[in-house]
């Protein structure tokens, strides 16, 4: 009767067992296209022996745990090239959006070493038009066709300075704007971590790593974060995370420690983001926050310092030939000398623009020398704001913008392959196979009905013994 009883139970448990295998190989199957999921695994183990007459008895199979086949070197990993492919992926939308607000398409390839051909509505053809219009002028000094072409062409030339200007500077407030929305989505995520943290904690006290889907929903918050902000994560003894980001200083600043979120990520709205306690700042190398820091203080307000420089050597060089004694009409507003607020002179007209100095009809001294500054080599080391010709200083700061976006284009492919690359390296590990998964099923199905099979069958010799055989015959 002993043995029989011994066996029931080690069916039991061995029923027990196998229908947590199959439970857990049914979430596996139904998580197979969760990106944040990593497979379960069962981990049974025995009962232990007992000592019996004829020897020792299995007390049967249980499930000692169930674990995840998930690589913290993996998930490092993944984390890293989530952060950089998002950071060039940031430059690359931004940049975009400043080729667009220049009115020309730019180079995509560094090996030409040139910009594109400008279109109509650029800069550098209004710059081309301006200076084309006094060449014009100087031909016909007195002619009034020629005084109209040139004010529309300066208005031209104002114009799409200033609407340059005010489209880099919508740019760059709506990257602003998009860091401060990431810097408030970053702080959510932090505190879901820490409250995650403190979940976790609770339940693998007497567990280490039983609480398996809190595990994959923190490290969905974590790659989300990485996308967002570098970080470094490290797991404590009771599975708790720590998340730290690099600090300006060189040392480590520590975001979550446990349950508690050390200080909140801030932005002053410029270029620093801080966080801890106290606040720290950052030196971020990747993510959509530093990504659209780095395009808005970098390659676009490069661009508008680029167009500032022309605005000013503009008004100055060109008021200089226009009005050489200084006593006369200046033909820009002297007072506005950046793109965003260049502007002709409020006393230019079309019919009072000025040819020559002496006022001869034939007199054409002031709309050559204005033209011939198209040709004119500017200095800064000579106190000039800008370096060679206007055509060429525009050039160049378009090619450089053009190679600053085709060096963002190539690294965000690179490093879009390389985040594919990792990811499936930590999907061969902790991805869902479904063929796997579907033959584990079998095999625990098959294991679950045999196990039933066996409790039948001592149910059954069970109620022989009591109702049969112990029946006294009279």
């Amino acid at each position: 009767m002993s043995g029989l009883y011994s066996t029931l139970d080690a069916s039991v448990s061995a029923l027990n067992a196998q229908s947590v295998a199959i439970n857990t190989t049914g979430n596996n199957l139904a998580n197979v296209n969760n990106a944040n999921y990593a497979r379960e695994v069962v981990n049974f183990g025995s009962l232990g022996t007992v000592d019996t007459s004829t020897g020792p008895e299995s007390m049967g199979l249980t499930a000692l745990s169930v674990t995840q086949d998930r690589s913290a070197v993996l998930d490092s990993q993944v984390r890293d090239a989530d952060s950089q492919a998002s950071y060039y992926t940031t430059q690359q939308n931004v940049y975009n959006q400043a080729q667009a607000a220049l009115g020309q398409t730019v180079s995509s390839s560094t090996s030409s070493g040139t910009a594109s051909s400008t279109s109509d509505s650029g800069v550098g053809s209004a710059l081309d038009d301006f200076f084309n219009a006094f060449q014009s002028l100087a031909a016909n000094p007195s002619d009034s066709g020629a005084q109209q072409t040139v004010v529309q062409a300066a208005s031209i030339l104002t114009d799409r300075l200033q609407s340059s200007d005010a489209n880099l500077a919508q740019v760059q407030s709506g990257a602003d704007e998009q860091v401060a929305s990431d810097v408030t989505t970053a702080n959510t995520l932090l505190g879901e971590v820490a409250g995650l943290n403190t979940q976790i904690g609770r339940l693998e006290i007497n567990d280490p790593g039983a609480a398996v889907d809190l595990r994959d929903q923190r490290e969905g918050d974590l790659e989300q974060l990485a996308g967002l902000m570098p970080v470094t994560v490290t797991e404590g003894s009771n599975g708790e995370d720590t998340i730290t980001a690099a600090g300006s200083t060189g040392s480590a600043v520590t975001l979550v420690s446990g349950s508690t979120v050390t200080g909140p990520v801030t932005f002053d709205g410029t270029s620093v983001i801080s966080a801890g306690s106290p606040a720290t700042a950052l030196a971020l190398s990747g993510g959509t926050i530093q990504g659209g820091i780095d395009a808005s203080t970098g390659g676009i307000q490069t661009l508008r310092d680029s167009l500032n420089a022309i605005a000013n050597e503009l008004v100055t060089s060109v008021n200089g030939a226009y009005n050489p004694t200084g006593t006369g009409n200046n033909f820009f507003n002297s007072s506005n000398t950046t793109a965003g607020t260049i502007s002709l002179d409020p006393t230019l007209t079309a019919s009072n623009v000025q040819s020559g100095v002496s006022g001869d009809p034939g007199d054409n001294s002031i709309a050559l020398a204005v033209a011939n500054l198209a040709g004119t080599t500017f200095s800064t080391s000579g106190g000039d704001s800008i370096d060679g010709t206007f055509d060429s200083y525009y050039d160049g700061a378009v090619t450089g913008f053009g190679q600053t976006l085709s060096g963002v284009n190539d690294q965000a492919t690179d490093t879009a392959s390389i985040q594919t690359l990792v990811t499936n390296q930590r999907q061969s590990v902790s991805g869902v196979n479904l063929d796997e998964e579907m033959s584990n099923l079998l095999m625990y199905q098959r294991s679950y009905q045999a196990s039933a099979q066996v409790f039948q069958t001592v149910d059954s010799l069970l109620d022989a013994v009591v109702n049969t055989l112990g029946t006294v015959t009279t």
